[in-house]
């Protein structure tokens, strides 16, 4: 056993942030840490996955493809889905530490409630990389693997600003509904703020107007990303403020899955003819239909196989011990961004390794889904994602 002292340094476990240490040395509160590694001499490699739920088809895809990649790398690999319950995600990570997990790979089910967890790994030597969604409140993560998700909602923003041509609008009011993410999830606040900033000079400006008056991040947000939740406060927002006069021009949806909440709400709600913008995020197949049959505005696209494949490169590097700097970002075969200043978890600023998103509509489907991914192709029932 060994005892040694974390002065909030989530690269302290198995590798070392370089750039960002001193500070976030300084900015936490210095902490006793029993170490017992208990896994490093078994003669196995071993990657623990936790994702949140099989439930949604991001999830799912993402479990499965870095499990088989991994696998294919040549480690072993423990893959768990916790339904999105935190309680089940929290057992499921402990039992990944007990099997005796070399490095943990974890999108959380709330950003907010691993602090217990990530500090028993952190006791038995394992680094974590939180995947996609970053993990708050603990100085115990290596590093983070992501999109740039503020790009995210700033081409959601830009999407509907130049949808309603709203540089040239003139004298016309454009009446514009938000529905955020899952507030449990951090990267909705990220999305959240990108088109908000894209398009508050409009608010500001009276150009847009927001009938409901609901504009906050957590006064907009859907828990769980549940379609559900999305089309039940949509359909009271049309019955409230869109049945008597006033039309709706547009709804930021942050992903696809409130998108479909939103668009079954405009189906069963909505009585004007005409047409509403409504963005979205992740090329689900069923959005995708929505695109081209034009119900559906846009979708943001993140090409998940190549999240996955720099997830796969990260964690190699991390059980080589590697430093986690700007110079790795350049080694690996995913082109990435790296970013050691913006993904603040309230402990430690993470190192992050970022991709750019890219705007999908009905025109560019085909050519970015098909012609350049190669991650879709067209069947007799439209979209239909490439299985591995």
């Amino acid at each position: 056993m060994k005892k040694i002292w974390i002065l909030g340094l989530g690269l302290a476990l198995a590798v070392c942030a370089c750039g960002n240490q001193t500070q976030n040395t300084q900015e936490s509160k210095e902490e006793e840490l029993v170490v017992v590694n208990d896994h490093s001499n078994d003669g196995v490699l071993r990657v623990g996955i936790s994702m949140p739920s099989d439930s949604l088809e991001r999830w799912k895809h993402d479990g499965e493809f870095l499990k088989k990649h991994l696998e294919e790398a040549g480690y072993k690999v423990d893959l768990a889905f916790s339904d999105n319950l935190i309680d089940t995600q929290i057992n499921d990570i402990e039992g990944l530490i007990e099997n005796k997990a070399d490095v943990l790979l974890v999108t959380a089910v709330d950003g907010k409630s691993l602090t217990g967890v990530m500090k028993k790994a952190a006791e038995h030597d394992i680094p974590v990389i939180a995947y996609d969604r970053l993990i708050r409140d603990t100085p115990y993560v290596s590093a983070y693997v992501s999109y740039d998700n503020y790009r995210v909602g700033q081409l959601q923003g830009e999407y509907m600003r130049d949808a309603l041509n709203l540089e040239h609008a003139g004298n016309k009011i454009y009446h514009v509904e938000f529905v955020s993410g899952d507030p449990a999830d951090n990267n909705s606040l990220f999305f959240y703020q990108g088109a908000y900033d894209v398009l508050e000079p409009y608010m500001e400006n009276g150009t847009i107007q927001v009938m409901s008056g609901q504009t906050d991040f957590y006064t907009t947000s859907t828990a769980q990303w549940s379609s559900i939740n999305a089309k039940s406060r949509m359909d009271i927002l049309i019955g409230s403020y869109y049945s008597s006069g006033s039309t709706l021009h547009g709804v930021v949806c942050a992903n696809d899955s409130t998108a479909l909440g939103t668009l079954m709400a405009l189906e069963d709600s909505y009585r004007y003819e005409n047409a509403v913008e409504v963005t979205g995020q992740d090329c689900d197949v069923a959005n995708l239909q929505q695109l081209m049959n034009g119900t559906q505005s846009m979708s943001v696209y993140k090409d998940l196989d190549q999240e996955a494949l720099l997830a796969v490169q990260l964690t190699e590097a991390v059980l080589l011990e590697q430093s986690i700097q700007a110079d790795l970002a350049s080694t690996m075969g995913i082109p990435c961004i790296y970013d050691d200043t913006s993904y603040e978890n309230g402990i430690i600023t993470v190192p992050s390794f970022l991709l750019e998103p890219e705007t999908v509509t009905a025109e560019n489907a085909e050519d970015i889904l098909v012609n350049k991914y190669h991650s879709y192709e067209l069947g007799p029932l439209g979209f239909e994602r490439v299985s591995e």
